[in-house]
């Protein structure tokens, strides 16, 4: 199976690392990582999102690792568009998280329209983090969280290491 995945990545974090493993436990996997120019478009809320080259680097090398323990092929590619790789020939699934799912929807029209069989859609549940809201690049950078979720010192009340 080769699946399709799909995102900015920055930070990466334990919420994108859910769906790496459910699309890695699935196939070969394909990742398309948004362009510097489509990555403002993406945000819901404006920040500042590092260079492509960047990003690539710190995901290929958390892919590598998914990549060894299910002895799976990965390849990152350029976003330029945000129905983006999904709507090619070759996929058979798609691996997104809730509020994307619709976007996985549009793709398998897109599909259909090209006479394309539609992507099975893996919809990945969101990962909390300890205060129980969804862990996120946005709240990472805002100081708010790390990347595994655990509340920032100034946020938790802990005094800080």
């Amino acid at each position: 199976m080769h699946v399709a995945l799909g995102g900015t990545f920055d930070p990466i974090h334990d919420g994108h690392d859910a769906l790496f493993e459910r699309a890695f436990e699935l196939g070969d996997v394909t990742v398309g990582l948004t362009s510097d120019e489509l990555a403002p478009e993406t945000r819901h809320e404006p920040r500042r999102i590092r260079s492509y080259e960047e990003r690539k680097r710190d995901l290929e090398e958390e892919l590598e690792r998914y990549a060894e323990k299910y002895d799976r092929e990965f390849e990152v590619r350029k976003l330029d568009d945000p129905t983006g790789i999904a709507t090619e020939p070759q996929f058979d699934a798609i691996v997104v998280s809730p509020e994307t799912r619709k976007g996985a929807e549009r793709i398998n029209d897109i599909r259909e329209q090209r006479g394309f069989d539609p992507l099975r859609i893996e919809v990945v549940d969101h990962v909390p983090a300890e205060d129980g809201e969804r862990i996120s690049s946005t709240r990472i950078v805002r100081g708010e969280i790390d990347r595994h979720g655990n509340l920032t010192p100034e946020r938790s009340g802990r005094p800080a290491e």
